[in-house]
């Protein structure tokens, strides 16, 4: 299946080469999918005993509730969905993409990546669209931009070929999900999706891995050259531009 992410194996016209990628297993990948799957059944289970979604009530972005101080719903929509489809669909995206980003990202990393891009997008749906929300597609879309962000920015390694071909996939697949967003009567939060692209693509530029290769030909190991204050500095602009976006309303009411 291609996923995104161009292959790193060996040239066919030069040397034949060994390289090593990081053999890291997707365990934060896994455990947001459970964690979200869990909430889900929370919905479900609250709506069969007392009659409606009581996550949804607490949770959901609904702007008049943010207002009043409940700020908590800038997170938490990306854990709560509203059917079996829209839950499948962006957990099924969740994995395809972070069973590989994450192995170059590292748990902790990909945690903030999808953390931030979730903030970024429902600030963003808080402050230019009135309608409830929630799902973590906001997130999703941070990870798909991180993505491209990963393929462009170590396009030496991938070569040019391969890189323009993994850039265009991405950019046909979200011109695909923001089109369709925009459609009528869709009910998608399309502002959500595109901050989540913006927190996503923030983070990525400064944060996301920088691979050299390593060791002696033909064997090769992947290095990671992004510094940990890089990182940490990257974290702090998107976390405190979007937390200066949101209070854009609180200003202006």
């Amino acid at each position: 299946m291609n996923n995104g992410l161009p292959p790193t194996g060996p040239d066919p016209h030069s040397q034949a080469v060994r390289v090593q990628l990081p053999n890291r297993k997707p365990v934060m990948t896994i455990a947001l999918l459970i964690i979200t799957v869990v909430f889900f059944a929370l919905q479900t289970l609250s709506e069969a005993v007392v009659g409606f979604d009581l996550l949804l009530l607490y949770g959901a972005k609904i702007n008049e509730f943010i207002m009043q101080g409940e700020v908590w719903r800038l997170l938490t929509p990306a854990l709560l969905h509203g059917s079996i489809l829209h839950l499948a669909m962006n957990m099924y995206a969740l994995y395809v993409i972070g069973n590989q980003l994450e192995r170059f990202y590292g748990p902790g990393r990909f945690l903030l990546l999808y953390v931030l891009s979730a903030f970024a997008g429902n600030v963003l749906s808080f402050v230019l669209t009135p309608a409830p929300s929630l799902g973590a597609s906001t997130a999703i879309f941070g990870i798909f931009a991180a993505q491209g962000m990963f393929i462009f920015q170590n396009r030496k390694l991938f070569g040019p070929l391969r890189t323009r071909q993994a850039i265009i996939n991405l950019i046909v697949i979200l011109l695909i999900n923001l089109s369709y967003g925009f459609a009528p009567a869709t009910n998608i939060d399309n502002m959500g999706h595109i901050g989540g692209l913006l927190g996503g693509i923030f983070f990525a530029w400064k944060a996301g891995p920088l691979l050299t290769l390593v060791s002696t030909p033909p064997f090769f190991t992947v290095s990671d050259g992004r510094r940990k204050d890089d990182i940490i500095s990257a974290s702090l602009v998107v976390l405190v531009g979007f937390i200066i976006i949101a209070l854009i309303p609180f200003i202006t009411a």
